[in-house]
């Protein structure tokens, strides 16, 4: 019996381990839209809602992971839109090097309302990035972002 509890708590430990030195996902619910422009404090800012299932996402991320190192002035959140597990969300974050980035889940399972909070024309399709200027203008960009366009965008609205 010793030995179980033993192993387990080895496992248990193990397991913590992984995650050790990355940010917590952060729950994403009904009325935090607000919240999450609030985070942008007058700046530009990049929303991207992507999901574990959706396949450009992947490589996407990927992207994103070797683009925030090199823009780190540039405001940016992940948002995960699909119903999946929290080990998922992580190990997909971490392949992509997106541990430590602003990184929020969706945490009700298909809510249309959420979906019309973030944008009433928005279906759940994915990935979308969401950019959002200092003024409050928003630009929606369907598929995969063009990075050379971003990085444009954030040089404009920061000069």
């Amino acid at each position: 019996m010793r030995k179980i509890l033993f192993v387990l708590l080895f496992l248990f430990s193990c397991a913590r381990w992984a995650y050790a030195g990355e940010s917590d996902l952060i729950p994403y619910q009904k009325g935090d839209w607000k919240a999450l422009l609030a985070l942008a404090n007058e700046r530009p800012i990049a929303i991207h809602l992507w999901g574990v299932t959706c396949a450009p996402c992947a490589p996407e991320m990927a992207a994103w992971g070797k683009f925030l190192p090199k823009h780190p002035e540039d405001k940016v959140i992940f948002l995960q839109v699909d119903n999946v597990s929290k080990e998922m969300i992580h190990t997909m974050l971490a392949r992509a090097k997106l541990s430590n980035a602003n990184n929020y889940y969706i945490a009700q399972a298909n809510d249309e309302a959420l979906r019309y909070e973030i944008d009433s024309q928005w279906f759940g399709e994915t990935p979308v990035t969401i950019l959002i200027d200092k003024s409050g203008n928003r630009e929606s960009i369907l598929g995969p972002v063009d990075f050379k366009y971003l990085q444009a965008w954030f040089k404009k609205q920061n000069s």
